[in-house]
């Protein structure tokens, strides 16, 4: 099992494939593996994928006390690239991943050579900043969520509708979804790495000089469309795309084909 020694955290990683880098960042409650089923796949015959843990989940460790900023986050992100890749890569987040990559953009750009965020924010505001704060503090309470009740109250964060009604679908989604929560990851990070979700990058996104392409999904409830257009009008020449019928993961099991062809065309293009 590798690992790279930053400057605060040890940093389980994992690499597949030949090829440019590309970086994948996990969203809050994800670990390296997240990426196996859905992307690595696709992408391993053309690319070299570099996964890995987030401080606060799976095998990453960082001894410093709480509260982490979104900094650190990107600061670990960042030793990685310098350790296991040849700069400039792609590099791609979703949810607190995506925050992630855009601050790596911000503090490192000349180790990118392009961004994709996805289910992003500028800033922490409105909805998501409620939904956050409502979930850190039921754990500080000393409760939690497990089992189906845990799958009921995230699917819907997830999926859309139509997911959730489909009868073939459903059943597939929801068994992998009982797996990750039997992890205990998802509890065991929440606190730290959802209050490093309480940023705001709008003073600096227009100083942004790494090209970013911002993938918002119209059925996300977790972090709604608006919050992604609010990125990609900030970026000057950022891109944004916008998909009907997607909602915050569809990129695991729902839409991933549509979206991973989506992020190796927009690779190729700043190749």
């Amino acid at each position: 099992m590798p690992f790279v020694e930053g400057s605060q955290a040890r940093i389980h990683y994992a690499q597949v494939g030949e090829g440019p880098d590309i970086v994948w960042v996990s969203g809050g409650g994800g670990t390296a593996a997240d990426w196996d089923g859905y992307q690595i796949p696709h992408f391993k015959g053309k690319f070299r994928n570099t996964t890995f843990d987030n401080r606060g989940i799976g095998t990453t460790v960082c001894d410093l006390p709480l509260p982490w900023t979104l900094e650190d986050f990107a600061r670990d992100t960042a030793e990685l690239i310098e350790a296991v890749c040849e700069p400039p890569v792609a590099l791609v987040g979703l949810s607190l991943g995506g925050g992630i990559v855009q601050q790596v953009a911000l503090d490192y750009p000349e180790l990118l050579r392009v961004v994709i965020p996805m289910g992003t924010s500028a800033r922490t505001t409105g909805w998501g900043a409620d939904y956050m704060r409502a979930e850190i503090e039921w754990r500080r309470a000393g409760n939690r969520l497990d089992g189906m009740m845990a799958v009921a109250h995230y699917a819907g964060m997830f999926y859309p509708a139509r997911v959730l009604g489909d009868s073939a679908l459903w059943p597939r989604l929801r068994e992998e979804m009982l797996a990750w929560l039997e992890t205990d990851d998802n509890e065991d990070s929440l606190i730290p790495q959802w209050e490093a979700c309480f940023y705001d990058q709008s003073d600096r996104l227009p100083d942004c000089t790494v090209p970013m392409h911002v993938m918002v999904f119209n059925d996300d409830v977790q972090a709604p469309p608006q919050c992604g257009e609010e990125v990609a009008s900030l970026v000057p020449g950022a891109e944004l795309h916008l998909y009907e019928g997607m909602g915050h993961c569809s990129i695991y099991g729902h839409t991933h084909e549509v979206l991973n062809a989506e992020i190796e065309a927009i690779i190729q293009r700043h190749r």
